[in-house]
């Protein structure tokens, strides 16, 4: 007895199963796609795909006009304590040295300095009484306001600041009042 009431267990769960099976097949030919639905989905893959080539291709595009403009930008900064060094060559030969001496090096400053900035060098313009600006500006040092206009504005420009191709390579060294 126990015997046929398990084989009666497993045969209605046997024709449960086939019920569901034959329920799944029936919903599975009724959702394949129509041709025009696979046709929008492999035209939208298509079209994803194409625009994600293209923004690869813009975005190395730009890399590479990137690097080909700051390539030289090691060499540019290694060249600025040479820029330095002639004019505070400059600023002695003027005070102490004779006008042929002054000439010579003018002539050779002045083509250095322009090489450079055919490269894309070019010198920021600070003078005393300019704002301080942090983006192009650094602070060596704070001393008392002379005047009261002067406070925390720039005194005094130490050192020259350049930017390469609009991006900044060195700051200008300021000292500000307080």
């Amino acid at each position: 007895m126990e015997n046929q009431d398990i084989n009666e267990e497993n045969i209605n769960k046997q024709e449960e199963n086939t019920t569901q099976t034959e329920a799944t097949a029936q919903e599975n030919v009724t959702e394949t796609p129509t041709p025009e639905e696979l046709l929008a989905v492999e035209k939208d893959r298509y079209i994803r795909l194409y625009a994600e080539f293209e923004n690869y291709k813009k975005r190395t595009s730009k890399e590479k006009m990137e690097f080909f403009q700051y390539a030289n930008q090691d060499m540019m900064i290694s060249m600025l304590g040479i820029l330095d060094d002639f004019e505070r060559a400059l600023k002695e030969i003027a005070k102490n040295g004779n006008e042929a001496d002054l000439q010579g090096v003018e002539l050779i400053y002045n083509k250095f300095k322009n090489k450079l900035t055919e490269k894309g060098l070019k010198t920021m313009e600070v003078k005393a009484g300019d704002s301080f600006n942090v983006d192009f500006h650094e602070a060596i040092t704070q001393i008392p306001a002379p005047s009261e206009d002067l406070k925390g504005k720039i005194v005094d420009v130490i050192e020259t600041g350049y930017t390469l191709n609009d991006k900044v390579i060195r700051f200008a060294k300021v000292v500000t009042g307080n």
